[in-house]
């Protein structure tokens, strides 16, 4: 019997992952640059055992869904086709906050369970390798193999596609104020919306610009000029949600004119954002396949941030994750979870 566990945190793109150039390999159309959270992470144990039959997968101690249990299986076989193994698995696997609301759960997800069942087989993978092996899992899950502050090569092909890091935790005193104004799960899965993202009239414009607007952002990034960054950002994601709520598609036999991840309170705290601005706060935001709204802002700027979003109508039923830079993907030698 051997087992090991692993803890990878999820990660926030600032040049967002949207589309696929090959769906089978997780191959992005573009680079994506990101930050891993350290405060939002997932903690996985992985046991292969002589005799079970079948993987056994647990979410939080409970029978995860047939879909993601299938879907952890498959990442599995990748992992025992390395290893030579024919053994059967079993994982639980935690996170400290909510799945499906856009907060990259299967990026962490993913991460944790490729270098956990890695280690647990005896295999010694590089990061470039458990980046790449991630990728295989969940596209955005090669980032969160990285510490800080992340870049995703979209590669030729599998081996050249993997994420590395552009400067570590300690480069930028960055934050960002997640607000989950909901804890509902989205309707459409961002795998799906990947497949749409081509129906979007607005789809090869990006495509034909996106490099500058790395270039950009990178650039901003590496020099530390917030305002710089923050407009690039603020303007990125709202190109990526443009093009999801035109990805016209039918559904059931119905047309669909697009996927809107976005809510009402989504709307009312991005529109919030604008004003705080005009008022002299240094704050932007950034969204990703969820009504999640991320606040981006300098660490002296926190508590102003939060009070401000307390402030609101309706936002006490908001949940705020504050995350800074974070660690890469690790062992947790001797612990199973907290």
């Amino acid at each position: 019997m051997s087992h090991a566990t692993a803890r990878a945190c999820a990660n926030l793109a600032f040049v967002k992952y949207w589309g696929k150039r090959d769906a089978s390999l997780n191959l992005p159309m573009n680079n994506s640059i990101s930050m891993t959270l350290d405060a939002a992470h997932t903690t996985t144990r992985v046991e292969f055992v002589p005799g079970l039959e079948r993987d056994k997968v647990l979410l939080s101690e409970r029978p995860a869904r047939p879909a993601f249990a299938r879907r952890v299986a498959a990442h599995l076989d990748r992992i025992r086709s390395i290893g030579g193994s024919s053994e059967a698995a079993r994982v639980n696997t935690h996170n400290n906050f909510p799945a499906g609301t856009g907060f990259a759960s299967s990026a962490s997800g993913f991460a944790a369970l490729t270098c956990a069942a890695s280690s647990a087989l005896g295999l010694q993978l590089s990061r470039r390798q458990l980046s790449v092996l991630a990728r295989l899992g969940s596209g955005s899950a090669c980032r969160s193999i990285c510490a800080g502050f992340v870049e995703w090569q979209a590669g030729r092909d599998s081996d050249s596609s993997f994420a590395t890091q552009l400067a570590d935790p300690r480069h930028w005193n960055l934050v960002d104020v997640a607000v989950l104004v909901t804890d509902e799960e989205k309707a459409v899965r961002s795998s799906d919306g990947h497949q749409l993202a081509s129906n979007s009239p607005f789809w090869q414009t990006r495509n034909q610009t996106i490099s500058s607007r790395l270039a950009e952002i990178r650039q901003a990034l590496l020099e530390r000029d917030f305002h710089r960054f923050g407009r690039e950002v603020e303007s990125e994601a709202l190109e990526m949600h443009a093009i999801m709520q035109t990805s016209g598609h039918e559904n059931g036999g119905a047309w669909q004119s697009g996927i809107f991840y976005m809510v009402a309170d989504t709307l009312q705290l991005i529109n919030a954002v604008q004003r705080w601005r005009q008022a002299g706060m240094d704050v932007y935001f950034t969204l990703d396949a969820g009504p999640t709204v991320h606040l981006l802002c300098m660490e002296d700027q926190v508590g102003d941030v939060l009070q401000a979003v307390n402030s609101l109508e309706g936002s006490q039923g908001w949940r705020t994750i504050v995350c800074r830079p974070g660690p890469g993907a690790r062992l947790l030698p001797g612990r199973d979870s907290d």
